[in-house]
């Protein structure tokens, strides 16, 4: 049975989040439901990344068992046909060893928060951003978060509904830079816990408005308490960027 990988784009909007949910539709139902329009098998698509309600994607990753073989370009326009009017894309797909999972086999995954910090709101970009209202310090940001590199227990950002077996966790590198009138936030790790990097976001823009010192970002880390946190930025801001796997697990 060959398995396929998917690159995935979509906008978290109109969504409940990833994973199916009864509450309403998900990215992972379209996608069954559109394959199972082009090949008419009911299958199970297994992501990367449970992204949550309003959560975006550049290039969240998906693998799923096909009964036949067929082109990869021929997958990805089939399940793009039936997608629509979904605003969701696959960008592309390839043959993956039976043994590669979307999951358990990624290194590394990155994800982008961006945020407007300009006095009028969005309207091309509503529903993209977060719109904040006041000049941040982007540099002072960057400063400030630079105490969050490494391996560290990051109770303090991580969500009470969480599941992980623990907060301890290692990020690989974290970026605050300026893009026009935006602010974009960088993080990259093997795995987050859940609301890890909207809490970091949250906390962040208190350092940028100027109303937290640049060492008080370091101060929460460390008291591993998650009511010393700032507030959790809101979905709508972040995108699951790409997820890095090693070269032997996707050849075949």
């Amino acid at each position: 049975m060959p398995r396929y990988k998917l690159t995935i784009e979509y906008d978290g909007g109109p969504f409940v989040g990833w994973q199916r949910q009864e509450n309403g539709q998900s990215v992972q139902q379209a996608l069954e439901e559109a394959i199972a329009g082009f090949c008419g098998e009911t299958v199970r698509v297994h992501g990367a990344g449970r992204t949550d309600a309003g959560v975006h994607a550049l290039g969240q990753v998906a693998h799923v068992d096909l009964g036949r073989e067929a082109e990869t370009d021929t997958v990805r326009d089939a399940i793009n046909h039936h997608l629509k009017p979904h605003p969701i894309a696959v960008l592309a797909t390839e043959r993956v060893p039976e043994g590669f999972e979307a999951r358990f086999s990624a290194i590394k995954r990155e994800y982008l928060y961006r945020i407007l910090d300009r006095r009028a709101p969005p309207t091309s970009r509503r529903g993209q951003v977060w719109h904040v209202g006041v000049p941040l310090d982007a540099k002072a940001m960057h400063e400030a978060a630079q105490a969050l590199v490494g391996q560290h227990d990051f109770t303090t950002f991580r969500a009470a509904e969480c599941q992980a077996q623990s907060p301890v966790k290692t990020l690989h590198e974290i970026a605050v830079t300026r893009k026009d009138d935006e602010v974009h936030l960088t993080v990259s790790a093997r795995s987050f816990l859940h609301h890890q990097v909207r809490s970091i976001a949250g906390s962040l823009k208190k350092v940028g408005e100027g109303r937290w010192p640049l060492e008080r970002i370091a101060e929460i880390l460390a008291a591993a308490d998650r009511s010393a946190c700032g507030p959790v930025a809101p979905p709508e801001g972040l995108y699951l960027v790409a997820v890095d796997y090693p070269p032997e697990a996707e050849t075949l």
